[in-house]
């Protein structure tokens, strides 16, 4: 069941009803321009967001005058991904209005249900980054830190995923569409942004040399503000999302003299920035976008700090005492960069001064240990689009080497790699170790992670600044990843335990005592199966394939890309498809492997895992020697919304990736709090999982970190490996020669040879444990009792991944901010 209101928000709220109600039809009428006999459901959503929006505003404005007033240090999160979502649900729930709207609108013969699934998804992310950035935007506000995050309002953001013939067709997202009610466009603060053009050096009166960057292009930035209601409304934060326009929006000469569609060449090239997320940066043209997209965002949001801090103070020498800026990944390192320019160029700060304030402005979060995600850029593309950066680029470099070599003895090969230039090839800019230099603190993502970080990466700059690097392991925002998603778990656990844990997650730990208590092990079940017969019943309608929702509900959900190894589930698939049709005679636990992903445009490997996805599905569920026992589905354009449907439907939560690889994760988080059980490797934040549930609450397998390291180190043999295990060599000669793929027998033979000839994320090596681990999980799940107890326990023990948490840990050791 549903918590209600007297569960959530004190809700003397009988009288908001007839009000509410009122509001919306006003809202209809006089913002929206409809009567109520014409409206469509989606007028009635707009009008009710409107309506939402307004209870929100106030609280806004006075947590704005009260960062003022206080002269509170703020907090300005860069990310180049949000992935907010919905937003209704998430905005009504927080404010305490969700049985107020539901009723007023049922009293007005509208199903607040239906409405609310007509919202969009903002296309703002692809991945954990982005919805990290979401989580972290809505702890802030709960935990009452004055913050504004920074990103692009993309039109399109990544690309809508559909399938055609079992490929992975790119499609332009449309949520923008009907337009966007959350949010306030302040065309106030467009800010101009420059590219290209030529550095001048000027002398000042005192023969100070003085540097003037005359850009060749100008585009506009445009603010777009979205408010972000924390727990219980107490503060409201803004999203601050540019949108790019062009100075002049038609060449008026160009358009009059008949070329009409150069005319407009001006306006497409500056739309351009904010059209897609993540564009395709294989060719030069799609480098030079994506940097210009990042230096866009980055350059628009320093000027708005510095703005907002002058207005306010009288001078920038006390910038980092009022403002932690946090660099989300590695996008938006050029702040570095644009912040040092701004202070001397504009401000007339000398160079060490200008440095020492922006090092002790910025912090960093790294999200990845992958070399091609740590972004480089070539420096003759950076010379060229932002001249003056590059120079102040060579200048932060030759201040960082010197002190290496002068101070602490570095070798030429250590200052090589510490070096922001890499000279390796081709001649590129490292933007982990801008980031890295001109941060206060550097901060990884799991225990695991941060630990690599210092061995690997980063283990030079380590040794130059030891004192940088520190942890913050990931969370997750409870509201959304249980209370909101999960309605059905949530009543029963307040039902059980009580409703404290609504505002300390902590007292989830209250559950551990009716983990074994068979009563509440049937509850917990039942709110399972109905969360399974939700997600049965989509798979049904999108698809039209049949789900048994007693069957085991086996679940990836990630982005696509090797190292997540989607692979290796789907090889086990094909394994167990033979040892079923092999072993009718056994009592094989009914299965249901679903998987939801998408891969970047351009990873030729990811797009042909997601075709294998869905070339095993057709062969499985088409057979019916194991139609009751396996099914596979692949569910095609994976987002937000549809993890709110998946994550507590999972009864086994797969976080299989190459130990070493992954920087956190958080859908481990979200799946383990819904009372799914993990089965991983010792990656990420898994480690932590298993600290928190328990060894005997999780399955894990394969090799550690440091496993993986000595066999790449020692030459590892995949062929040899996979000799040896009849299961695996039988699953990839079933792939390879064409038995999911008759219409192109040789389409996976590539994929199959690349797992013999160096299989770098280790799928052969993990293989058989895989196999036994998913056979021991079989097992468990015949005994009920014991598979339920485990679960409860997932559930009770893994508040710990509050984003909440995460965030006071961040305003503790990195911001400096009460919290």
């Amino acid at each position: 069941m549903q918590p209600s209101s007297s569960m959530t928000l004190n809700a003397a709220n009988s009288d908001e009803r007839p009000a509410l109600a009122g509001e919306i039809l006003s809202a209809l009428t006089y913002r929206l321009g409809k009567d109520p006999t014409v409206a469509t459901p989606y007028d009635w959503l707009a009008a009710t967001i409107k309506v939402v929006r307004d209870r929100m505003i106030e609280q806004w404005i006075a947590s704005t005058k009260k960062a003022y007033q206080e002269q509170q240090k703020r907090v300005y999160y860069l990310s180049l991904e949000f992935l907010i979502g919905r937003l209704f649900r998430d905005a009504t729930s927080n404010l305490g209005l969700m049985d107020e709207v539901s009723e007023a609108l049922a009293s007005l013969g509208v199903d607040v249900a239906q409405i609310a699934a007509l919202e969009p998804d903002a296309a703002l992310g692809n991945g954990g980054l982005g919805r990290l950035a979401a989580c972290f935007m809505e702890s802030m506000a709960t935990v009452d830190i004055p913050a504004h995050g920074y990103g692009i309002r993309y039109v399109h953001g990544l690309f809508r995923q559909e399938i055609s013939e079992g490929w992975q067709v790119e499609l332009p997202e449309t949520w923008l569409e009907h337009g966007n009610p959350w949010e306030f466009e302040r065309r106030e603060r467009s800010i101009e942004i420059g590219f290209g053009g030529t550095v001048e050096m000027l002398d000042d009166d005192g023969g100070t040399p003085r540097y003037v960057w005359k850009p060749q292009e100008r585009v506009l930035a445009v603010a777009y503000d979205t408010p972000v209601a924390g727990w219980r409304g107490k503060r409201v934060n803004t999203l601050r999302l540019w949108s790019a326009m062009p100075l002049d929006p038609i060449l008026l000469d160009a358009f009059n003299a008949g070329d009409h569609i150069g005319a407009l060449r001006e306006s497409n090239k500056a739309e351009s920035l904010a059209r897609v997320l993540y564009p395709n940066d294989t060719t030069p043209a799609g480098q030079e976008l994506r940097l210009r997209q990042e230096y866009f965002f980055s350059a628009a949001s320093l000027q708005d700090i510095v703005h907002r801090h002058l207005v306010q103070y009288e001078t920038l020498d006390t910038l980092p005492d009022k403002a932690a800026i946090q660099l989300n990944d590695t996008h938006p390192a050029i702040s570095v960069a644009e912040l040092l320019r701004l202070l001397i160029d504009v401000h007339g700060y000398a160079f060490d001064d200008a440095w020492d304030i922006t090092s002790r402005t910025f912090a960093y979060t790294n999200h990845t240990l992958l070399p091609e995600a740590l972004e480089s850029w070539p420096v003759p593309l950076l010379e060229r689009l932002l001249p003056r950066h590059m120079q102040l680029v060579y200048a932060i470099n030759a201040k960082v080497l010197r002190l290496a070599r002068k101070e602490r003895g570095f070798d030429g090969g250590e200052i090589s790699r510490i070096s922001l230039i890499d000279e390796n090839g081709d001649r590129r800019v490292r933007m982990g170790n801008l980031a890295f230099m001109g941060s206060q603190k550097v901060n990884g993502v799991s225990a695991l992670h941060t630990g690599l970080m210092k061995e690997t990466v980063f283990a030079d700059l380590h040794r130059l600044y030891p004192d940088k690097i520190n942890n913050k392991t990931n969370g997750i925002t409870p509201r959304r990843w249980l209370m909101q998603c999960n309605p059905g778990l949530t009543g029963l656990i307040a039902d059980t335990i009580g409703d404290r844990f609504l505002d300390d997650i902590d007292a989830l730990t209250d559950l551990e005592g009716h983990a074994a208590d068979t009563a509440f092990q049937d509850a917990f079940a039942a709110v399972k199966r109905a969360n399974k017969a939700r997600l049965a019943e989509l798979v049904a309608k999108r698809l039209g394939v049949r789900l048994d929702p007693s069957a085991l509900f086996d679940i990836q959900i990630k982005r696509i890309h090797e190292y997540k190894r989607q692979l290796l589930n789907i090889i086990e698939a094909v394994a167990l498809y033979d040892q079923i049709r092999s072993h009718p005679e056994k009592d094989w636990v009914p299965r249901v492997k679903l998987l939801g992903g998408k891969a970047a445009p351009s990873y030729h490997n990811a797009k042909l895992i997601v075709k294998l996805a869905n070339d095993v599905a057709r062969v499985i569920n088409s057979d019916p020697s194991v139609s009751d026992l396996l099914k596979v589905v692949f569910i095609p354009n994976y987002n937000v919304s549809l993890a709110e449907v998946m994550v507590p439907a999972a009864d086994l939560s797969e976080q299989i990736s190459t130990a070493g690889m992954e920087a956190s994760g958080t859908g481990n988080m979200k799946f383990a709090l819904n009372g799914a059980i993990t089965i991983g490797t010792l990656d990420g934040a898994n480690v932590e999982i298993r600290d928190c549930v328990g060894e005997d609450n999780i399955v894990i397998f394969g090799l550690t970190a440091e496993e993986v390291a000595a066999r790449r180190a020692n030459g590892y043999q995949p062929r040899d490996v996979i000799a040896a295990s009849p299961e695996l060599s039988q699953a990839l000669e079933a792939i390879a020669s064409g038995v999911f793929s008759p219409d192109d027998r040789d389409r996976y033979r590539g994929l199959v040879g690349g797992l013999y000839d160096h299989d770098w994320f280790m799928v052969a090596t993990d293989f058989d444990a895989y196999a036994a681990a998913q056979r021991g999980v079989d097992e468990l799940w015949t005994d009920r009792a014991a598979w339920n107890r485990k679960a409860i326990l997932n559930t009770a023990r893994v508040g710990w991944f509050s984003s909440d948490r995460t965030i006071r840990e961040y305003a503790r050791d990195i911001w400096q901010v009460p919290a």
